[in-house]
């Protein structure tokens, strides 16, 4: 098990990126039902979209902060899995390693599923700093999470896939600060089995508890202070992988994720399907 950061750190401006856990269904960590796509109760298809991203902004790319060595993944749990994550420098023996867990780049599509930390069971926010060669290995070794015709050969193709990798992506509308959809994607990396048991006890490297910057950030949202509030967010940029992203994990294969390319590979590949929560051990978007 890799030593991880102690500490209690309540972050006003995180130094890495926060990690949220989305919240399971029927555990003690709130995590996303086990199910091969999103939550029935995200129906995000059904949002407008709002003003675009710049003109050279990729339907599918990941955005993250990062170091050379780490980048920040967010998850949302209830303060009783949230405090001692954060307080410990790791997860506690209540998360537990055999079900799926959510992880999200993203600090706004963390904020638009935990609803600014104000949803039940989402009331601890966790920017998790995890090492980037942990993050490379599930997505090399990820699937969709929902079926894509140009990317499987058949549905039984990608029913086997899904029961066979250790993790699996799908890509959600991003977020504005009002958390409107956006018409570019966010990352969302689905975690189980090898892979969920990694990244609780080898790959993180510090667990930060940002629901401060977190309430400070919706505070000036509320206020109007729009500009203030951007200032404050976790500086995301492009996500460069060491040696490059497997096409396989790109709606429509290498159709414009971003990130450094390496020997025939790209972005990562995701499914079309919007929302999804995470809970203990289980695929979910929110918390682990």
């Amino acid at each position: 098990m890799a030593e991880q950061t102690t500490g209690h750190r309540d972050a006003t401006m995180p130094t890495t990126t926060p990690h949220t856990a989305e919240p399971r269904t029927g555990g003690p960590h709130t995590a996303e039902p086990l199910t091969a796509g999103p939550p029935a109760d995200e129906p995000h298809t059904a949002e407008p979209l709002t003003a675009g991203p710049p003109a050279d902004e990729p339907k599918h790319r990941i955005r993250a902060l990062y170091t050379e060595s780490t980048v920040t993944v967010y998850q949302a749990y209830t303060p009783a899995i949230g405090i001692p994550a954060a307080r410990d420098g790791r997860f506690p023996a209540a998360w537990k390693r055999d079900r799926m867990t959510w992880v999200k780049p993203s600090f706004l599509w963390m904020m638009y599923r935990c609803g600014w930390a104000a949803k039940e069971g989402q009331e601890t926010v966790l920017a998790v700093e995890i090492s980037r060669s942990g993050f490379d290995w599930a997505l090399r070794h990820a699937c969709l999470s929902s079926y894509e015709p140009t990317v499987h050969a058949d549905q039984a193709v990608w029913k086997r896939e899904l029961k066979q990798s250790p993790a699996r992506v799908q890509w959600d509308p991003e977020r504005d600060l009002r958390l409107r959809p956006l018409p570019h994607r966010s990352l969302q990396l689905g975690l189980s089995g090898d892979a969920a048991r990694r990244y609780a006890d080898e790959w993180t490297v510090s667990i930060t508890d940002v629901t401060p910057l977190v309430h400070r950030i919706h505070g000036l949202v509320l206020a109007g202070d729009e500009s203030g509030a951007a200032a404050l967010l976790p500086p995301e940029r492009p996500y460069p992988s060491h040696g490059g992203l497997p096409s396989a994990v790109l709606p429509g294969g290498a159709d414009g994720a971003g990130g450094a390319r390496g020997p025939g590979g790209s972005g990562v590949r995701g499914a079309g399907a919007d929302g999804g929560t995470d809970t203990p051990g289980a695929p979910a978007p929110s918390g682990r």
